[in-house]
């Protein structure tokens, strides 16, 4: 379970990523003991799932983002479409879903004449039926998961 402690610290690092263990303490009012302890029982819980950075790929190149719904074939699985599309570099986020279509797939292109090549690329897997892309026009917030950890530690 999670506390409200557990909530600040986290609060802290998202807002603050590249504190010390030291000023955080301070910040915090706790022991630097007491957080380290509580990171390292957030990380083996798998609440916190990295310290990487959070990178804009429209910053670096890839302004285009599109989500895709793809239909595959039944009898093939998921597996191998996920074992085929983590060879595509502009494939983000992959996702089972529920409904129409079976997987969610986020992409990132640097034209959209380029997400038409990163398009053929998940076509030419061969497990693919069918897709439908959107494009993102404009993304308002993304990864949005402090408030939820934070009402976590509340309940």
């Amino acid at each position: 379970m999670i506390d409200t402690l557990d909530a600040r610290i986290v609060r802290l690092y998202t807002e603050e990523p590249r504190t010390s263990a030291l000023e955080a303490s301070r910040q915090l009012g706790v022991a630097r003991a007491t957080l380290t302890s509580r990171l390292e029982k957030l990380q083996a819980s798998g609440a916190i799932r990295s310290w990487s950075p959070s990178l804009a790929p429209a910053n670096f190149g890839f302004p285009v983002l599109a989500f895709c719904f793809l239909t595959i074939e039944q009898n093939r699985g998921h597996d191998i479409v996920v074992q085929a599309l983590v060879e595509i570099p502009e494939v983000m986020d992959v996702h089972t879903v529920s409904g129409e279509s079976d997987m969610l797939v986020k992409v990132a292109a640097r034209s959209n004449a380029d997400l038409q090549r990163v398009l053929d690329s998940i076509a030419a897997t061969e497990v693919v039926v069918r897709s439908s892309t959107v494009l993102a026009l404009n993304t308002h917030f993304e990864a949005r998961a402090l408030p939820l950890f934070e009402t976590a530690a509340r309940a």
